[in-house]
């Protein structure tokens, strides 16, 4: 059918005679000079949708005939041209209308214009194309290619772009004062398969084997990907100069992609001091049509050590906590805001301090020289803490005077879908309102949601609360912080000494988050239940813990494994990562590496991949246990 709109009047009326002339005209027409006709390997890009059925086997085959002819003769006559920089720029110019010109471009009534209305970031045919003449393709460009041919004719500086795999730049060490990094986003985008188009035309096509990709179609994995991106940060590390930054811009709505990257970046070295989101406003296909993705990007910057920090590292070893912590918080951005109301700065978290030191010294191969517990002991003398964030003290006047200019202070929010989120959204809400078990039920029940990790035990809140938190039995002084609770939200209760009969009713079997010192006791008590639990999976894998712990280096083979058996490598169901973590870390600090390896390959799928510590040490143990 011809439909036609003429005056606001629909006309619909079938093909003329001049109609099916011209479509005899275009196939009896000879294709006049040469056009790519190479085969489209098995890719993911044409597996999905419609492409699937499409049909289409050879690169011409996605271009109707009149478009062959078009196309084929404008390419021709941009590359005849003799002048070197000329021909690269006439067919820089002409590759805009490929795409464009394809049966890619899909008809839009409700656009003003229908050049180059594709997809981007996929491959797909829609049930009604377009097909536009080369003048209306082109003629903008047109115009945008002379303006920027004028300016860079006369650009002479000392800029230089290559095309290559990042993780081979040959550059001296040490000789960048800064880089950027936009990486693949696992597999959201199939770069090397969407440029096959183009490439066809220049007959040059990418060597997508070192791709860092997640790929299914060309057997990578995850764990390729965690691998590729390790190279190229460990290629920027060497070339980036010790106390400088890079700048890493990264989107992916899964836990186990996100974490490979802040795992290759520690393990190639690199620190990490702040994320934040950026909107870049467009949105890409994948964020569009998927219900999971996110529709901002993060923004990762790290920074290398510095030599000094390296130096004074390697001479004082495990005594090197706080030297890596001052430097470190002097690295972290002071001050958040939004809407006019300062944010929580989550790298000042005690907790995730913790974590950065734990990378730094897995990564150095040097055994974590104190617990979570003594460590927020220590840091709570050695450094200044506002609202749950550390400072160092020349750092908090400035805060002080930026908190008292600003209303709020917006509070991390905190996800619940694993022991450790669990553990800190009830010391949040305890260190707010220190409450008894049946005050405290309720509203913890409805965290835990179906956003529980599957593979994930869910413990009883009674031992959450025994293991990680204590409880007043009315007798003795009520503990600072219950009797600061009460004291503010019962008239009653004010003024009254600490060991006021009426006082200690009330507290009488509230829990509450302990102090600095008390920690260091309740988490010893608590690291010795998990360790027994870590053991208890190594023993469901077949691991002999005497026989691990006394092998040489924990090198594979090991008489730790336990004969063969029928179903010896069956993958646990569901395991505590409270345990595994803390298992790893004293493995790691014996250096009993097959240990860890083993009992890898028996937990569920994702336990290491969306744990970032895990992940670390994992690698570190496999890279330590092949020499």
């Amino acid at each position: 059918l011809v439909v036609s709109k003429v005056g606001g009047k629909i006309k619909t009326s079938p093909p003329s005679e001049s109609d099916k002339e011209l479509v005899k005209k275009i196939e009896g027409t000879h294709i006049p000079y040469w056009v790519p006709s190479n085969k489209i390997p098995d890719m993911q890009m044409m597996r999905v949708g419609r492409m699937k059925s499409s049909g289409i086997e050879f690169a011409h085959q996605f271009f109707l005939k009149r478009q062959l002819i078009t196309i084929s003769t404008m390419w021709n006559l941009a590359a005849s041209e003799p002048n070197l920089a000329m021909r690269a720029a006439l067919l820089f110019f002409v590759e805009q209308a490929i795409w464009g010109m394809s049966i890619l471009a899909r008809y839009t009534p409700t656009h003003f214009s229908q050049v180059n209305q594709y997809l981007t970031g996929v491959f797909y045919m829609a049930s009604h194309i377009v097909d536009v003449s080369p003048n209306y393709i082109l003629k903008g460009k047109l115009k945008r290619l002379k303006g920027a041919l004028k300016l860079t004719s006369s650009f002479h500086g000392s800029t230089v772009i290559a095309t290559q795999d990042a993780a081979t730049i040959q550059l001296p060490e040490s000789s960048v004062d800064y880089v950027f990094v936009d990486p693949p986003f696992g597999e959201n985008i199939y770069y090397s398969d969407l440029n096959l188009l183009i490439e066809s035309f220049y007959r040059v096509v990418t060597n997508s084997s070192p791709e860092a990709i997640v790929d299914r179609i060309k057997g990578k994995s995850l764990g390729s990907y965690s691998t590729l991106m390790f190279r190229c940060f460990a290629s920027a590390y060497r070339f980036l100069k010790p106390g400088r930054w890079m700048t890493v811009e990264f989107s992916n709505s899964s836990a186990s992609v996100w974490n490979s990257i802040q795992t290759s970046l520690s393990e190639a070295g690199f620190i990490v001091a702040n994320v934040s989101a950026l909107d870049k406003q467009h949105r890409s296909f994948q964020s569009i049509v998927s219900p999971t993705a996110v529709k901002q990007d993060l923004v990762i910057s790290v920074y290398k050590p510095t030599d000094d920090l390296e130096e004074r590292f390697r001479k004082t070893g495990v005594h090197s906590v706080w030297d890596f912590i001052s430097n470190h918080l002097r690295n972290l951005p002071l001050v958040k805001l939004q809407g006019g109301e300062m944010q929580f700065v989550t790298e000042r978290d005690p907790r995730i301090l913790y974590d950065r030191m734990v990378a730094f010294y897995v990564c150095h191969g040097v055994p974590v020289p104190l617990s979570s517990a003594e460590f927020q002991a220590a840091l709570a003398e050695k450094f200044v803490e506002r609202e749950g964030m550390f400072f160092l003290p020349d750092q908090v006047d400035i805060w002080d005077k930026k908190r008292a200019q600003v209303q709020g202070l917006g509070q991390m929010s905190i996800f619940v879908e694993d022991e450790r989120s669990a553990i800190d959204w009830l010391r949040n809400f305890l260190k707010n309102r220190p409450s008894v078990y049946q005050d405290i039920q309720p509203d913890f029940m409805q965290q835990l949601g179906a956003s529980w990790k599957k593979f994930e035990t869910r413990p009883e809140l009674t031992v959450l609360l025994d293991q990680n938190f204590l409880c007043f039995n009315g007798k003795g002084e009520v503990p600072s912080q219950i009797h600061g609770y009460l004291s503010t939200q019962f008239k009653d209760l004010r003024n009254l000494a600490k060991d006021d009969s009426h006082l200690q009713s009330r507290a009488k079997d509230r829990w509450y988050v302990p102090d600095p010192g008390n920690a260091v006791n309740v988490e010893a008590v608590r690291n010795k239940r998990l360790l027994t639990e870590f053991w208890d999976l190594c023993a469901q894998a077949g691991i002999n813990r005497l026989a691990s712990e006394q092998s040489d280096q924990g090198r594979l083979p090991f008489p730790a494994a336990a004969p063969a058996k029928k179903g010896a490598r069956k993958k646990l169901k569901e395991v505590r990562t409270e345990a595994v973590r803390l298992g790893f870390k004293e493995c790691f600090a014996a250096k009993n590496y097959a240990t860890i390896l083993v009992l890898s390959e028996h937990l569920p799928e994702n336990v290491i991949e969306e744990d970032e510590q895990l992940q670390m040490i994992h690698d570190m143990a496999e890279m330590r246990a092949d020499g």
